[in-house]
């Protein structure tokens, strides 16, 4: 693999992460049914190197173009254990469930992505074997997001807190918050701004003007797809969005952290933190027909204008391809 693809791999991982794995938490969150209103179709996907994942409740697809114009797709099967397990599939917990399920399908789907798109007409090793000199890059990649995510989205906003010197528990939340989210838009509008990232964005687009035709009723073509919009409000970006957003209101319950329990308290409540994130916007996506669902809805969808951008057909076939090897 060439050193720029070994970045833009690790870059889009990053982002991918930050963002809940950008998409692949809305793999699990159900679409609006079908033109007959008769069928909930579970789809969702996510936009890596040069393809797109796509997830049905019981396979998972990856697409990518490959250097030689052809398509190559990887499918496997997979159903969550919120499916199998009544515990896990209780709302709020299956939140919390399908973030981890998620970030591992998405580092998945990004490895089998950046491998497939720089080798053609090679021959390919299977198995483990075949991502060997991907994995320990991924582990560290995955171990740097988490990091970054932890310092920048809960440590620094608590210490640029401190130093206003305010002690009323619902200020201090209420400029805490103003902090989280003051970061989480300078990195939305920075990733936008990423050269390097317009072709994954292209493929976001994509992936979501294919589910939007699928939803439709009509028949999977690109022609089709590019009438739909490139937004869609079971994204990533509106989930992390809501994140951000519910975290105001948890930790407002919470008062000032003085001590270092009261801290790990915060951060151990994340994933309850995204399983109401999870909830509503699940909530949203079922019922996006509904006037108010679409005004609430709205702020993250602006958002999707910075992570998604308008596909080539080329890019169109690529989603209908993951889409398909899912139905």
């Amino acid at each position: 693999m060439s050193p720029r693809k070994a970045w833009l791999g690790a870059a889009r991982l990053i982002s991918g992460t930050f963002n809940a794995v950008t998409n692949g938490l809305t793999s699990s969150m159900p679409a609006a049914a079908t033109a007959d209103r008769n069928v909930d179709m579970l789809i969702g996907g996510q936009a890596v190197i040069e393809g797109v994942m796509m997830r049905s409740p019981k396979m998972i697809a990856t697409a990518v173009r490959l250097p030689d114009g052809s398509i190559q797709v990887k499918t496997q099967e997979f159903v969550s254990i919120s499916r199998r397990a009544f515990f896990f599939g209780l709302p709020i917990i299956r939140g919390a469930v399908v973030l981890v399920e998620s970030l591992r399908i998405g580092v998945q789907a990004l490895a089998f992505s950046a491998e497939a798109a720089v080798v053609v007409g090679k021959e390919k090793p299977q198995g483990e074997a075949r991502f060997g000199r991907l994995g320990l890059g991924m582990g560290v990649t995955v171990a740097i997001s988490f990091l970054l995510g932890f310092l920048v989205f809960f440590y620094l906003p608590l210490k640029l807190t401190d130093l206003t010197g305010v002690r009323q528990g619902l200020a201090f939340n209420l400029i805490d918050g103003a902090f989280r989210l003051g970061f989480f838009l300078i990195y939305i509008v920075g990733v936008g701004f990423w050269g390097e990232m317009q072709r994954v964005f292209m493929y976001h687009g994509a992936e979501h003007k294919t589910i939007h035709n699928l939803e439709s009723g009509q028949e999977l073509t690109p022609e089709n797809a590019r009438t739909h919009s490139r937004f869609h409000p079971r994204c990533g970006t509106s989930f992390l969005f809501l994140v951000v957003i519910v975290s105001f209101v948890v930790f407002a319950f919470l008062g000032r952290p003085d001590t270092w329990q009261a801290r790990l308290l915060r951060f151990a409540l994340i994933p309850v933190i995204a399983g109401i994130s999870f909830e509503i916007i699940r909530f949203a996506g079922a019922h996006y027909d509904k006037r108010w669902v679409k005004w609430i809805s709205e702020p993250g969808l602006k958002l999707q204008r910075l992570t998604t951008r308008e596909p080539s057909n080329d890019m169109l076939e690529v989603a209908i391809a993951a889409l398909r090897a899912v139905l």
